[in-house]
């Protein structure tokens, strides 16, 4: 018995000393950015995504290339830092990383820049030339018959895993249309429709929309909502 309370306490110590990472949601995130003197802030995503939109203050530092390992030791271990990506998959790396490193706490944003922009507090667009398909576009093309669009990403693991069925579906001949959007290539609609997590389906009946769906969903589940 005293060996498994020795065993215990030595993993609430470990725990201590380790530290976790702190996944915070956006308005959270936002606060406690807002309240750090010159916060360290790591936008973990591509230079293409960085440059499309970022929170103000904000390093890049992509976790895919070569950015989060140049700059990841140069910042203060006593201090906090925050990181965020485009959902939250690379900046759970990232946070993960950096604790291994001996950073005291970690910020992780909880969903990415997306739940960041679905918050409203990405502020207004840094630029008013539509990225992708436009909203009268959008509307022009769900306006008539059944329509089902799917936005996805092709670094998304749920998107990619969905993509053979979504792509059958597309292929077939019959009354309902699918539209496949990139989510990187056409950030407007991203936006406009406060896509906040991937994959996101979004079915019309001329032009209403009568369905929508976040996050993975298996093929037989989505054929019940057709």
């Amino acid at each position: 018995m005293k060996h498994l309370v020795l065993l215990y306490l030595t993993f609430l110590v470990a725990v201590g000393c380790t530290g976790q990472t702190d996944a915070l949601p956006a308005k959270a995130f936002s606060a406690q950015l807002a309240a750090t003197p010159n916060p360290q802030l790591l936008d973990v995503r591509t230079p293409e995504e960085f440059q499309s939109g970022h929170i103000d203050g904000a390093r890049m530092a992509n976790w895919n290339g070569s950015e989060f390992e140049a700059i990841a030791p140069s910042l203060d271990k006593t201090k906090p830092v925050f990181v965020y990506c485009l959902s939250g998959g690379r900046s759970a790396r990232a946070s993960k990383k950096l604790k291994e490193m001996g950073f005291s706490t970690v910020y992780d944003l909880q969903g990415g820049y997306l739940k960041w922009e679905a918050e409203g507090l990405a502020g207004a667009p840094q630029s008013t030339v539509p990225v992708g398909i436009c909203p009268q576009e959008y509307g022009d093309a769900t306006k008539s018959g059944k329509v089902l669009v799917n936005f996805y990403a092709e670094w998304c693991g749920p998107c990619q895993k969905m993509k053979p069925f979504m792509e059958r579906l597309a292929a077939q001949e019959g009354p309902l249309k699918v539209m496949r959007l990139n989510a990187d290539e056409h950030k407007t609609m991203v936006r406009e429709l406060k896509v906040s997590e991937l994959p996101a389906l979004f079915l019309y009946q001329d032009g209403k929309l009568t369905w929508t769906h976040t996050g993975y969903i298996s093929e037989d589940e989505l054929k019940k909502h057709l």
